[in-house]
């Protein structure tokens, strides 16, 4: 009997998760191997599904119910004082980072997760492929998985050329327990998607699970992000620098935020957006920002290694669809390799044709998303037709709530 084909993921994260449970249920070995040293279940913070996701999931076989989320059905837009302005119907379920990574690392074998293991080189020959890790040692698989995120060594090491670019502005976010939402405002808007627009940002809160993944009443958490433009020469490196004078590069532990740039945020909140959305600012205790990327790599595949999730595309949050296309990306990787028939050059071929095209239109439907926030660093002379503001309907239809059909996502 022919053993089982090896894969080597490098990535532990959810993209990873999802790339090795899929490539278990079509009968392969399957070993990940995360460079961080902890569990991952403590990072992330509120995100968006789509029904695609929970297909996914249901797809797999793994085990969840309505606690995955907090449903939301309405969506509000909010003036400057509070008044509702706008309000659409928009049934989503609200979730987490940490719920769905921990329903994939939970069902995944402890004994094929290995944690503080950074991969240094690929050697993507003919045949199998071996990584070779800082540590000194060596795995050889018959496929590796590139699932290792925006800042992916594997895809550096396949194509440098493929980097990171800056969209000129960063989302402020934090978590607000149920327990500290102010009281008066629970009844009327605790359940809802409250959206802000000042001139050339935008504000999205919702509900999203609480500690420990909670979604019972009184234990879940509200989740803000705020786009903010913030130019990469002056305002990011300055964002970045902690007490001690330190520039942490394009991110900064939320602990070394200085406490004066926290305290400015909450002041630039009271005096921009809506007092109901304004105070859930107020009461966080500890919100941190993220610079905004998107990223288009050339190809999916080289050799015997391909690129899954952010480490492939990265498109902004607008679309709210970066862990649900992981999820497509891990299980369109396992169907081709199953319909190939054991080719794993035309598998590999097969799926950078059809995941591509689909990760270089979401990452174009988030860039026109974003594209007015991005524009506030030019003069107001020079921006274009696509650059304005749109109009809060269209972003309260479009942000976060996109089908991620294919046929759906015109070039």
């Amino acid at each position: 009997m022919a053993s089982k084909r090896r894969a080597l993921v490098i990535g532990g994260s959810i993209g990873g998760l999802f790339a090795a449970h899929w490539l278990r249920a079509i009968g392969w070995d399957v070993d990940v191997f995360e460079r961080v040293e902890d569990d991952l279940a403590s990072r992330g913070a509120g995100i968006g599904t789509h029904e695609e996701l929970l297909n996914v999931i249901r797809r797999l076989g793994l085990a969840f119910d309505e606690t995955v989320g907090v449903p939301v059905q309405t969506r509000l837009c909010l003036d400057r004082a509070g008044r509702v302005t706008h309000r659409i119907d928009a049934p989503q379920l609200q979730s987490s980072w940490a719920r769905i990574y921990r329903l994939l690392k939970d069902a995944f074998p402890r004994d094929h997760y290995r944690f503080g293991v950074s991969l240094e080189h690929v050697e993507p020959r003919e045949g199998p492929v071996t990584a070779i890790f800082t540590d000194g040692s060596r795995e050889t698989g018959d496929l590796l998985v590139g699932a290792d995120g925006v800042r992916s060594t594997v895809r550096e090491r396949l194509f440098p050329e493929a980097q990171p670019r800056y969209a000129g502005y960063v989302a402020w976010r934090g978590l607000l327990d149920e327990q500290a939402y102010p009281t008066e405002l629970h009844r009327e808007f605790f359940d809802k998607y409250l959206m802000c627009l000042p001139e050339g940002e935008m504000m999205l809160t919702y509900p999203v699970p609480g500690r420990d993944n909670d979604t019972r009443p009184g234990r879940r958490a509200y989740n803000h992000i705020w786009y903010r433009p913030t130019d990469a020469h002056e305002a990011l490196p300055r964002l970045c620098t902690d007490a001690s004078g330190r520039c942490h590069g394009v991110s900064i532990p939320p602990p070394l935020i200085r406490s004066e740039v926290i305290a400015r945020i909450k002041s630039d909140a009271r005096a921009l957006l809506a007092p109901q959305i304004a105070g859930v600012v107020e009461r966080t205790m500890q919100p941190f920002f993220q610079a905004i990327f998107d990223l288009e790599t050339p190809s999916m595949a080289l050799g015997r290694v391909a690129l899954l999730g952010d480490a492939a595309f990265v498109a902004r949050p607008h679309v709210g669809a970066g862990v649900t296309k992981a999820a497509l990306d891990a299980e369109c990787l396992a169907r081709e390799i199953q319909a190939a028939g054991g080719d794993l050059d035309a598998a590999l071929a097969a799926y950078d044709r059809e995941r591509r095209l689909f990760g270089s239109r979401i990452v174009a439907r988030a860039r026109r998303l974003g594209a007015y926030i991005e524009a506030q660093l030019k003069p107001p002379a020079e921006r274009t037709e696509a650059e304005r503001q749109p109009p809060p309907e269209y972003l309260m239809r479009e942000v976060g709530t996109i089908s991620l059909d294919l046929r759906s996502l015109t070039a």
